[in-house]
């Protein structure tokens, strides 16, 4: 299964949570868990389009001294990348959760979209393998 079709089985995914967050709990509990899960799948698409920038650059580099230090460059600002959109999520998480405009519960179900997709795929990705295998 392609990483396209994981984002949007996360989509998919974050609707059918979301849903059911307002049918079984309230609008606020909704709420939540598409907050959660959109900061979660963002940083999600966001992370994916760096690894696959620093993958590019590493597979273009030759051995010379001015490909290394251009990947250590780019090594290095893949590495702050992280850590600032890490701390962009704490500040953003931090600033909901002070606010009383989300409920924690909900937030991390939607926190959580990227690793229910994730197990999904995985499972039917197994799934397949053992019946193709049993024939």
């Amino acid at each position: 299964m392609s990483l396209r079709k994981v984002q949007v089985l996360s989509w998919v995914c974050l609707v059918a949570l979301c849903g059911g967050a307002w049918i079984f709990w309230s609008w606020q509990m909704a709420w939540s868990v598409a907050v959660g899960g959109i900061l979660s799948i963002v940083s999600f698409m966001l992370t994916h389009q760096d690894v696959a920038n620093f993958m590019k650059a590493l597979d273009s580099s030759a051995e010379g001294q001015a490909e290394k230090k251009a990947l250590k460059v780019g090594k290095t600002r893949y590495i702050i990348k992280f850590w600032l959109r890490l701390a962009i999520i704490g500040l953003v998480l931090l600033i909901l959760i002070k606010s009383g405009k989300v409920n924690i519960f909900g937030l991390l179900v939607g926190l959580s979209t990227i690793v229910f997709t994730i197990t999904l795929t995985t499972v039917s990705a197994a799934g397949r393998y053992i019946i193709r295998s049993r024939r």
